[in-house]
């Protein structure tokens, strides 16, 4: 077993792990970051690929709570759960419906919109120290709503945006036509987000992100961490092959945090929603930026060389296969809009770390600061990091 010590041990190589380990790096702090397999893998390479500074609704919403049942049953629905896993879920789907009820809803809105204050702009000053500013576009975010009556249904949710300062434009049907004129024209409008950024390439922003932590000198301890000890003036993280003594560890280990994090003492409700996504070699992008069709819940995504299509909220754990239904549901819905979309070139399926009320835990242990906790960032991970980063610099400091 190979023992070694480090000031601070970062549990988990995704990108918030990443982004934590530069930070303190950067800052003369020696950290070791611990992650069995390849850094910026997972839901950091899988998702898509958006800084959704606007992303301040939670999952959990009072028209969320009032269609539930129906929701999370039907297995089409862009929110739903499998069916084996409703009794391990139970607990943390309670906790979902309270936190949907109308007051937890506005004040989650609140804590997002002030976690994502200037988030594009922290990425900018992160792609520039990285090497990646050349993997950004900044054209924004389109929402489309298929049916005047879906637009108007949507007022509420974007009057409650405006109040928090999200910067966002309403578009008729003519407007969203002029901006994305190979999109079949909708009946309803659209909803524009002008500072919102998308990666062109997720993974090679990623491997930026890895190399630059290598560069500054982390550390990188290939191992699973299975267990964690508070001792005397130190934490001990055991892994299979690696035993590392800490002055600070911090959990961010994404939809593995749980287990850890009650090891120190710090129970959770944290739980996975399963990600998928498709992608489509192709030269030619039949959309400039990021767009989706509020209706079925996904996203188109530009990259470099492909289109990816990205979306839907699956509840059903860790261990579970891929379910071939989500695939083939996000495969139809984007047919709907695109007929000519051919066979995809390739699919995924990653882990997100969810919490019910959609506000990610980054925050000292109970037990003290000895342990950090950093996890439960869901659909925000990628937009968070940064901001992430310097959070749990500032609480090692104080």
């Amino acid at each position: 077993m190979q023992k070694l010590n480090t000031d601070i041990a970062v549990i988990g190589g995704g990108v918030i792990g990443l982004a934590i380990a530069l930070q303190l790096q950067t800052e003369g702090r020696e950290v070791a970051l611990i992650e069995p397999n390849e850094p910026g893998s997972g839901a950091s390479y899988g998702n898509a690929g958006t800084v959704a500074d606007y992303a301040v609704l939670p999952v959990g919403t009072p028209s969320v709570l009032r269609n539930i049942a129906s929701l999370l049953l039907n297995a089409d629905s862009p929110l739903s759960i499998r069916k084996a896993a409703l009794p391990t879920l139970f607990p943390w789907l309670m906790r979902f419906a309270y936190e949907s009820l109308p007051h937890r809803f506005h004040d989650n809105t609140r804590k997002l919109s002030e976690l994502l204050s200037d988030t594009s702009s922290e990425w900018l000053d992160l792609a520039a120290q990285i090497d990646a500013s050349a993997l950004l576009s900044a054209k924004g975010c389109l929402y489309l709503y298929q049916t005047e009556q879906a637009f108007k249904a949507a007022q509420s949710d974007i009057a409650l945006r405006r109040s928090v300062g999200i910067d966002q434009e309403l578009m008729s049907p003519d407007e969203v036509s002029r901006m994305e004129p190979n999109l079949p024209r909708i009946d309803g409008g659209g909803l524009f987000f002008p500072k919102a950024i998308n990666f062109t390439d997720p993974g090679m922003v990623m491997k930026r992100l890895e190399q630059a932590a290598l560069a500054a000198g982390v550390l990188f301890v290939k191992d699973t961490a299975s267990k964690i000890v508070r001792e005397s003036g130190s934490v001990r993280v055991t892994g299979n092959t690696t035993v590392v003594a800490a002055r600070t560890v911090v959990i961010a280990a994404g939809a593995h945090s749980g287990r850890l994090a009650a090891q120190t003492g710090d129970r959770v409700q944290l739980d996975t929603e399963r990600g998928y996504h498709l992608e489509f070699d192709m030269d030619e992008m039949p959309v400039k930026r990021p767009v989706c069709p509020t209706h079925h819940g996904f996203y188109f995504c530009p990259m470099a060389g492909r289109l990816r299509v990205a979306g839907t909220v699956e509840l059903g754990g860790l261990t579970a296969p891929e379910n071939q239904r989500r695939l083939d549901v996000l495969l139809s819905n984007a047919r709907r809009v695109f007929p000519d979309l051919g066979a995809p070139s390739r699919s995924w399926m990653g882990f997100r770390p969810s919490m019910p009320d959609s506000v990610p835990v980054i925050r000292p242990s109970k037990g003290g600061k000895d342990v950090i906790l950093a996890f439960g960032h869901g659909h925000i991970g990628l937009t968070l990091a940064p901001r992430t980063a310097r959070m749990v610099s500032g609480m090692i400091a104080a």
